[in-house]
Order: structure tokens, then C-alpha cells, then sequence
């Protein structure tokens, strides 16, 4: 399958679903109370629901449809959960991200250190 790139937000919205599938929680008000709460960023239902759309596309995310419950009055939620594909996405961001600020902090490199105000 060929490499699809992510957009910021999508990769934030990508690393929620990973986290909150773990309690089975992946679904859009809780991803955005998530973001909001670990970013700080301001973002509306309709921004995380448009980024789901476009990882599933991508084949990163997949849906099913929760079972109804009480408190949202008998409707269902969809809950996402990440593909093989997208683990193997945000494997391959960390790793690029890693290798970078390795190098940009590594002490043996004293000139980047001296423009950043670390040296």
C-alpha cells in the first residue's frame, strides 16, 4: 500500500483514536474532549468527525456502530479503531520525529546546540 501523509491534525486525531480505543471511548465527543484537554487546542465536533472521514478513507481508521445506550437516549455512537495501516503510519511519523530532534539534541552536534541557545 503506498505511504499516505498526515496533516497535523489528522495525526493528532490518529493518536487519540489509538489511546482511547484502549477503553473503547474512540468516538467523536469523546476524541474531541481529548485533544482539547491534552492540546488546549479549540476545535468543534464537526473538525474531528471530517478527520475521521478522511483516515478512514486513507484506510488508518475503521468504524462500527456501538450498541445504543440510556444516556444518549437510545441513539449509538461509532467507534473508531486504528488499522494495522495506521499503527504503522504513526510508527513511521515517530520515527522520523525521533531521529530529528535525536540529532538536533545530540551534545556531539555543539553547533546546532549554540543556534537553538542550548550550548
Amino acid at each position: 500500500m503506498k505511504r499516505s501523509y498526515l496533516g497535523e491534525f489528522e495525526e493528532i486525531v490518529l493518536l487519540t483514536v489509538a489511546v482511547l480505543e484502549l477503553q473503547k471511548q474512540a468516538y467523536g465527543v469523546a476524541i474531541t474532549h481529548e485533544i482539547i484537554e491534552q492540546t488546549g487546542r479549540s476545535v468543534r465536533l464537526n473538525q474531528i468527525h471530517a478527520a475521521l472521514d478522511r483516515l478512514e478513507d486513507k484506510g488508518m481508521v475503521k468504524s462500527e456502530m456501538g450498541e445504543p445506550t440510556a444516556e444518549r437516549g437510545g441513539r449509538r455512537k461509532r467507534l473508531f479503531t486504528v488499522t494495522a495501516y495506521g499503527r504503522r503510519t504513526l510508527q513511521d511519523i515517530q520515527e522520523v520525529r525521533v531521529s530529528f530532534w535525536s540529532r538536533l539534541l545530540n551534545p556531539l552536534n555543539s553547533i546546532g546546540q549554540r543556534d537553538w541557545g542550548m550550548g
